[in-house]
């Protein structure tokens, strides 16, 4: 990218971030009324113990927001809880501190419950997300396909975790903000805010490999565009940003507990105490979900196309740190996480696929036949969102949904 990038008050004018707000708007209240017929008429309301909260924010404060409710409420234990044998139990040093502390932040000026202010917070943040995802990616591809992208990411199955007590809205907003100051060539304000992420959500390892490859390519560029020691400086300081981010959470735990490796056998917890082998869980879920040999093809395969679809000229408009967080998110995910419902939330981090969803990652004048329709994006567009939004319907059902005595959380 340039050097001069645009100014962002000519990419969020206020004609564009009011349409991303109405489109938003509209998403959400149809994701309230799912929510609210699910608390309301199938929920068991065994869960509700508050006559005084709305059963709304009772209900978006199930699973992980019942997590972060106790850490706003009671903070972080001085000492790891073991159960009879020794094992460290689950606790709330797996989950991180910044959503959970603006939280009780609003509580104490407002005087409202965790399940409201919780929900508060992360409805806000994600109208804030929307806006920035929107401008990164008008940026990179124009308004029309940023606004249909941003409409596949509010109509997403997940996405109503963007106004529930979770931080999927949180780690949006931060993500597209590193995002865009690397596209941008903030280095400085990108390693500072991919520090907070170290204090959000654990994805400073993939953001790390996004900001030394989008280095590699300015210093490949310095023919053109030299670089000057000052800039060398300040992209080695979004390198040390999101190295330190990946390390701040774990040390904090460390200090607080006395155990040096109280996030990791935390996070073990999960596992019924299983020590973390990279890329296992994944390969032993596919394999235990459709058999030995049609699990690693099938893996094989999805891997495969998303290559394709993120290193084909059909997604070059995207630009090197978008297509790069894609394929070192997803390459993260595969090394770190067992796969399971909670995958569905994980994937909404990949917002730049949408783009290639509407047909919108074409590099300017690449296209064959030239620019896409728009009547076509339009049309691509809402078949795509009516279906996301049915499946949406299906995942509030069946993964958000609580049903006793125990279940999958989303």
């Amino acid at each position: 990218m340039s050097a001069v990038a645009p100014p962002l008050r000519r990419i969020l004018e206020p004609r564009f971030v009011l349409a991303v707000l109405a489109l938003w708007t509209v998403l959400r209240a149809f994701s309230a009324v799912v929510l609210v017929q699910l608390a309301h008429d199938w929920q068991d309301p065994s869960i509700y113990d508050d006559p005084a909260t709305p059963r709304y924010f009772q209900f978006a404060t199930l699973w992980d927001g019942a997590w972060y409710e106790r850490i706003a409420t009671r903070g972080y234990p001085e000492e790891l809880p073991v159960d009879d044998g020794g094992q460290v139990r689950q606790n709330p040093w797996a989950f991180y501190p910044i959503f959970p502390l603006l939280a009780r932040g609003l509580t104490t000026i407002t005087g409202w419950p965790f399940a409201v202010t919780g929900t508060v917070v992360a409805t806000l943040l994600g109208y804030a997300a929307a806006v920035v995802v929107a401008g990164l990616l008008r940026e990179r591809v124009g308004a029309g396909v940023a606004l249909g992208a941003v409409a596949l990411l509010g109509a997403y199955p997940a996405s109503p975790t963007m106004q529930v007590a979770y931080t999927e809205s949180l780690a949006l907003l931060l993500l597209a903000v590193v995002l865009w100051l690397l596209v941008r060539r903030r280095w400085l304000a990108a390693g500072l805010v991919a520090l907070l992420t170290g204090l959000a959500r654990p994805i400073a390892l993939p953001l790390g490999l996004v900001a030394l490859v989008a280095a590699v390519v300015r210093w490949r560029g310095r023919g053109q565009d030299p670089v000057t020691v000052g800039e060398y400086v300040r992209m080695a300081s979004a390198l040390v940003g999101c190295g330190l981010a990946g390390l701040v959470w774990p040390t904090v735990a460390w200090v607080r507990t006395g155990v040096p490796d109280a996030y990791t056998v935390t996070m073990s917890a999960w596992r019924r105490g299983e020590e973390v082998t990279p890329f296992l869980p994944t390969i032993e879920r596919v394999q235990w979900l459709f058999g030995p040999f049609l699990g690693l093809l099938l893996l094989a395969a999805g891997l495969g196309v998303l290559v394709l679809a993120v290193l084909g000229p059909w997604a070059r408009g995207l630009g090197t740190e978008l297509r790069t967080w894609c394929l070192a998110y997803v390459l993260y995910l595969f090394a770190a996480l067992d796969p399971w419902t909670s995958i569905y939330r994980y994937l909404m981090l990949l917002f730049p696929l949408f783009v290639l969803m509407v047909g919108g990652g074409w590099a300017r004048g690449d296209r064959p036949g030239g620019e896409q329709p728009r009547w076509l994006l339009v049309v691509r567009t809402v078949v795509l969102g009516l279906v996301l939004l049915a499946w949406q319907v299906w995942w509030a059902w069946e993964l958000f949904m609580f049903v006793p005595p125990q279940d999958d959380p989303p």
